[in-house]
């Protein structure tokens, strides 16, 4: 499976921008990871099956009411709405994928992800 990042920008802090990921292939899980520069990378968001046609959806802490992920099952793709950006925002973003269904005790671990994608600069500015 190989995953395709896009999307990322420069913004003002305040502003909103929106990452997309498309998968060549049927994924169970997907997430989105960040990365800012001398830090680690840390998880942002996942989405995970929840049986039938149902996905569940977390966030981070640190995003929630910020950020909100959703996933089109059509185009195994995911999205990154990211509103009210702040600086502290400014990573490069990761999206990441695994054929299987993560544990909601293991989605928020990037070591859980099989799939990555190259990544996608987002930059806001203060």
């Amino acid at each position: 499976v190989q995953l395709q990042a896009s999307g990322g920008g420069l913004v003002q802090a305040g502003g909103s921008l929106r990452v997309s990921c498309v998968a060549s292939g049927r994924t169970l899980g997907m997430a989105w990871f960040r990365q800012a520069p001398g830090k680690e990378r840390e998880f942002v968001a996942a989405v995970r099956w929840g049986g039938g046609s149902y996905y569940q959806k977390y966030h981070a802490d640190a995003v929630k009411g910020r950020f909100t992920i959703s996933r089109d099952n059509a185009k195994n793709a995911i999205y990154l709405q990211m509103n009210s950006l702040k600086p502290e925002d400014t990573a490069v973003y990761y999206c990441a994928a695994s054929p299987t269904n993560p544990t909601t005790g293991a989605l928020r671990d990037p070591q859980r992800y099989d799939y990555w994608g190259q990544g996608t600069q987002v930059t806001v500015s203060s």
